[in-house]
């Protein structure tokens, strides 16, 4: 059966047909760079790049590719936003701060006091937001490559595969000036301090992404709309494409004064600069739920209003939101996880990427430190495939789908709505009846693991010191070490109720102890 994908745009589960099945284009909308990036924002990549290992798999079936394209190629365009990101986008973009401003606000903060993430440069500028988007871009980079984020490891030698929006501001202006001359935009104000709208009322089909009309969105629903910006707009759904304001943090010279650009108009620019064909249309296109409006409805109706097309992206690809053990993400309630904060935790990449993919992508996924202790067996599990006996997974000729049935199996779960869940049950029910794995059965899992992506990535080493071996990638952390050595001194004195506290206390702080031949200790993450 070829894949079929649900397509947001379509509102149903579609054969997915890329206009050239060797060359599939995909723009997936990036982070903003004015903080790290949270396990809800990598759910969402870590989504995308599923869709696009399975798409390049063999297994992989398409409708208008039956012989298999030999090599198929997915060109994958992530963003990096460090611009033009403002934090009032859902009111208009018009009044906010520039979330690199508030990045600096917090980094100066910190510096004052002395609390800089770990690793930071103490000479780091925080009023410079060039300097702030680069040093949040790089930390974006290194964990999306830690988690097999295949966009992020091929930018490393194309950088042109994660564009960023203050290199393309001259493509920027390009494009909203084709708009103003074809009737899809409009200039207010005086000239040198003008602001630029899109203009809704002349794309007909605005609204058919997100379900939003033109009547509904008259009266500002949603609260996208200021009373202060509504007087000078044909229509109070129009958005903002530029605006003069030389008092903006980041700011270049245009057509209409000084100013900055609107959020929505920097990813039409960046898909078609390293994607779009000469008819203006892309394969595939994704971003969390929340993306859907306003982001890429106006993103479509930029886009085809500049070239003219019925369609800017064929397919719509909309991952869904992450709780955490069952609640919204909220740094007051001390559920807000970074990626950083995982792999801080001791909590291999490994483990992290199988949590955030394994819930289908259109379900509301729950992340939890028991499924991240699951997620952690599972790929032991698959290693103890994977290394047989110092034989290569590619030493074993690639299997066939035809020849296995565990690979017909999951292809048939991935090309249904990349029905994860399935395809992972059916590894699990393959692999737990493998007691002596062979090249043979490590090849079927390599051919598996292209798609999931996580036997590949780091496993982290022992950190020993005098009295513990820290597991998981853990670092050696002093109130941990001074327990150790009271405990330890406790247990030569023979106060056995002592040395149980202290394992409590420690339990309690999130740590296990596993006492090891030659007086130290094993520590680990409490699952």
């Amino acid at each position: 059966m070829p894949l079929r994908l649900y397509n947001s745009l379509s509102r149903q589960l579609e054969p997915f047909t890329p206009r050239d099945p060797s060359r599939v284009t995909f723009y997936s909308c990036g982070p903003t760079v004015y903080d790290d990036a949270h396990v809800g924002n990598f759910r969402s990549f870590l989504a995308a790049d599923v869709l696009r290992r399975w798409i390049e798999s063999p297994l992989c079936d398409l409708q208008n590719d039956p012989a298999k394209s030999t090599g198929r190629k997915v060109v994958h365009v992530m963003n990096i936003t460090d611009v033009g990101h403002m934090t009032d986008d859902a009111e208009g973009g018009e009044n906010g701060e520039d979330r690199m401003a508030v990045a600096g606000k917090r980094l100066l903060e910190a510096k004052k006091s002395g609390k800089l993430p770990a690793g930071t440069d103490t000479n780091l500028d925080p009023t410079n937001p060039y300097t702030i988007a680069e040093f949040y871009a790089s930390r974006f980079l290194e964990d999306a490559r830690r988690l097999g984020l295949k966009v992020a490891l091929d930018a490393q030698s194309d950088p042109t595969l994660m564009p960023r929006p203050t290199q393309c501001i001259p493509q920027m202006i390009a494009m909203i000036q084709s708009l103003i001359s074809k009737g899809h935009a409009y200039a207010v104000g005086p000239a040198g301090r003008q602001v630029v709208y899109y203009d809704v009322q002349s794309f007909p089909a605005y609204g058919r992404l997100s379900g939003n009309t033109l009547d509904n969105l008259r009266s500002g629903a949603g609260g996208r709309i200021s009373d202060e910006n509504q007087g000078q707009k044909k229509h109070p759904a129009d958005f903002l494409l530029w605006k003069a304001d030389p008092s903006h943090i980041m700011k270049w010279d245009s057509p209409w004064g000084a100013g900055y650009p609107g959020w929505h108009i920097e990813c039409s620019v960046m898909a078609a600069m390293r994607l779009a064909d000469d008819l203006g249309e892309i394969d595939l296109h994704s971003g969390g739920e929340d993306n859907v409006f306003p982001h890429h409805e106006c993103e479509i109706a930029q886009t085809c209003g500049h070239t003219g097309r019925e369609l800017f992206a064929r397919t719509w690809f909309h991952p869904r939101h992450l709780f955490i053990e069952g609640a919204k993400m909220s740094k007051s309630k001390g559920n807000f996880y970074t990626a950083r904060d995982l792999f801080a935790k001791g909590i291999e990449p490994a483990a992290i990427r199988l949590e955030l993919i394994r819930t289908h992508y259109r379900t509301n996924a729950n992340f939890t430190m028991q499924g991240v202790t699951d997620s952690q067996r599972m790929v032991e599990r698959w290693r103890r495939i994977s290394a047989v006996a110092g034989t290569s997974t590619n030493a074993a000729a690639a299997p066939r789908l035809d020849d296995s049935p565990v690979l017909r199996e999951f292809a048939q779960a991935m090309n249904e709505d990349l029905n994860i869940a399935g395809a992972l049950g059916v590894l699990n029910s393959w692999a737990g009846t493998i007691t002596q794995p062979t090249a043979s059965d490590a090849a079927i899992l390599a051919a598996i693991d292209r798609v999931l992506g996580v036997l590949a990535l780091e496993v982290p080493k022992a950190t020993a010191t005098e009295i513990g071996v820290y597991l998981g990638g853990l670092s050696p952390d002093p109130t941990v070490e001074a327990k150790l050595a009271e405990r330890k001194a406790a247990r030569a004195a023979k106060d056995f109720k002592r040395s149980d506290e202290l394992r409590d206390e420690l339990l309690a702080l999130g740590y296990q102890l596993k006492d090891v031949a030659g007086g130290k200790v094993e520590i680990s993450r409490k699952p």
